[in-house]
């Protein structure tokens, strides 16, 4: 019964690395099995975030376990229009370098739509692109991802079934949602060539992904609603071998998940109790403490009220639970024993450490926290894991660079050497070429830019210049959006620090929805070394309490958080300020991605939106309020 509303075969792994590599797997048997026939493998690829860490172990799996791609004919799904081959954001240089360069695929049998081709050449390039699959035996598997409104290859909301190989163009929310690949969305190409519905959905085998928590909507939608082309990943409901594969997030909207009493009987957990209640009490909107025995019966709720009593005693249940994660004192309430706190009240004051994968997720994602754990006497740290350069305009490189001279200049320094720097960073952005990323030059001025407000925020919040940390991990300087996986450097700086502190509160970004997947790395990172010091026993770590906060996208789940911390207007606007002071992050920021609000307003919306809903469900009204999730190690 669990997956009794799914409408096609859904996999959910804990992780996308373990989804990719049973996808890998099933690739791998179907390879080996056709050079034992001495026949052709036709494989559809697909580009984007999706499937990087697929094509990372078909890679891994041909140097190690002697995988051949020799009778492998591949065909890519789609490519931006027009775009030069070699762009940095083109869909042929993304296969080259995740997989092609790596691999024995013979290099006439790769196929990628042409981006360059001239536009009255288009319809025929895209007619001898359905011949040449035709001619290969059509595809035996097909992989693809799901774009956020639905789409699967390029092929937006309204696509004909029916549809073939064709020049596209692209949906403004698709632009948005990839224009973190690009410096603004002005970038973004309006046009793509892409495979059909009618194409894709030729294919012997076809193999969907979905990772993080921006999928889980269109995945419910895809999998459990109705067949419709506004939702293009819902016509895959039509073939006889379609999976979809996903992550824990990108299911979490799936029924199974999201309200598992109606799949069948579950076991009620006092964290599913509140899940159920806070969902009824919402889609009501009802305080907790005015729900019926009606409603839960007719939430379908019913078997909830036989084990736990009538709805009195269910709805104080959960009353008591949301009250209880309330608290103005995120280090714990010194010389207070208050058993149901959030937080420890002893030892006090606490070291504790805050980590922020970009200079700024510190005081944008908990910047009133941030303040309050300062104010009340705790050692706070702040430890920026990356050095965020690629999130700085060029202009504002010049715009330093010309204070500089000027500075020199005003009081008579010697300035030669500034002014060949200028004069160096000025001709070479002037000719810089989107498939260019910055010189190493250029990278560390942004940085510093980027590492000075950083410090300016803690000196504002009242920290002393030792309390920030500056980590630089090797894995995010690449220059491009790009990153390299984590490595035994970036787990072995951060278990340093750690250790040079010794905490006894973290917090980190537990935001799986950063578009450039710099969030779920640092935390990968924070995560290894918290478990091998563990595992070398060392005993502060047995104190120490680690809280996962949310970045610049997304907020818990009202049902999910264990610690909330409410905020004045006067703190509320305090938080602003210190954002502000991130001057390069303001007005327009390169990749972006597909919210066009600065920082602080989702900052600010998302604070008032979580106070907001603990007041629907009959808690005190804040202005605002900063949620925290414990993470037990």
């Amino acid at each position: 019964m669990v997956d009794s509303f799914e409408k096609v075969p859904c996999h959910i792994y804990e992780g996308a690395k373990e989804a990719s590599a049973a996808i890998a797997k099933t690739i791998a048997t179907l390879i080996r099995e056709k050079q034992q026939q001495g026949k052709p493998c036709v494989l559809g690829l697909a580009t984007g975030s999706s499937p990087r860490l697929l094509y990372a172990e078909l890679v891994r799996m041909h140097k190690e376990e002697g995988l051949s791609f020799q009778n492998v004919i591949s065909f890519n799904l789609d490519e931006y229009y027009p775009i030069d081959a070699d762009a940095l954001q083109s869909y042929n240089r993304f296969m080259h370098s995740n997989l092609f360069d790596h691999v024995d695929i013979r290099r006439e049998n790769i196929h990628i739509p042409d981006g360059t081709i001239a536009k009255d050449q288009v319809k025929a390039h895209c007619a001898a692109y359905e011949e040449k699959i035709e001619k290969a035996g059509g595809i035996d598997l097909q992989i693809l991802g799901i774009g956020n409104n639905g789409h699967i290859g390029f092929n937006e909301p309204g696509s004909s079934l029916f549809s073939k190989t064709r020049l596209i163009t692209l949906d403004n929310s698709t632009r948005l949602a990839n224009s973190f690949e690009f410096q603004t969305v002005s970038q973004v190409p309006r046009l793509a060539i892409t495979m059909g519905i009618q194409t894709i959905l030729k294919a012997k085998k076809i193999i969907l992904m979905a990772w993080g928590p921006l999928k889980a909507p269109v995945v419910q939608l895809a999998a459990e609603g109705a067949v419709t082309e506004q939702i293009p990943a819902s016509l895959l409901q039509q073939h006889d071998d379609v999976s979809f594969f996903m992550d824990t997030a990108a299911g979490s909207e799936l029924t199974r998940n999201k309200s598992p009493w109606l799949t069948g009987e579950c076991i009620w957990t006092p964290e599913l109790v509140k899940k159920a209640v806070t969902q009824m009490a919402l889609k009501l909107q009802k305080p907790v403490l005015s729900l019926t025995d009606r409603d839960y019966n007719e939430f379908g709720l019913s078997d909830l009220l036989v084990e736990k009593g009538d709805a009195y005693e269910v709805n104080l249940q959960v009353y008591y639970m949301l009250r209880d994660t309330i608290t103005g004192w995120p280090g714990g309430k010194p010389n207070a024993v208050i058993p149901n706190h959030p937080e420890r009240s002893a030892p006090y004051p606490k070291k504790v450490i805050l980590f922020s994968p970009h200079p700024d997720d510190d005081i944008i994602s908990m910047g009133g926290t941030f303040q309050r754990l300062h104010d009340q006497g705790h050692e706070v740290h702040v430890a920026y894991q990356t050095s965020g350069n690629i999130a700085v305009t060029d202009e504002f490189v010049t715009r330093f660079l010309d204070f500089a001279v000027g500075f020199e200049n005003m009081f008579g320094m010697d300035s030669e050497k500034s002014q060949r720097i200028l004069q160096e960073a000025r001709s070479y952005l002037n000719e810089k070429k989107s498939n260019e990323i910055d010189t190493a030059e250029i990278r560390a001025i942004k940085g510093l830019i980027r590492r000075c407000e950083a410090k300016a925020t803690c000196r504002y919040v009242g920290l002393t210049d030792e309390r920030a940390h500056f980590l630089n991990l090797p894995f995010y300087e690449t220059g491009a959006i790009e990153k390299k996986p984590m490595g035994e450097e970036d787990v072995q700086i951060t278990i340093d620090l750690l250790r040079s502190i010794k905490p006894l509160q973290i917090y980190c970004a537990g935001d799986l929805a950063d578009p450039h997947g710099t969030h779920k790395v640092c935390l990968d990172i924070i995560f290894e070394a918290i478990r091998r010091i563990k595992a070398d026993g060392d005993e502060w770590l047995k104190d120490c309490w680690v809280w996962l906060y949310k970045g610049a996208w997304q907020e818990w789940d009202i049902s999910e958080i264990e610690m909330a911390i409410p905020m004045s207007p006067d703190q509320v606007m305090k938080k602003r300020f210190g954002i502000f002071i991130h001057q390069s992050q303001k007005d327009s920021v390169p990749f972006q991605g597909s919210d066009a609000r600065e920082f602080w307003q989702r900052a600010e919306e998302r604070n008032a939106n979580t106070a907001n809903l603990y007041a629907q469900l009959g808690l005190t009204q804040y202005a605002a309020m900063e949620a925290f999730r414990r993470w037990h190690y």
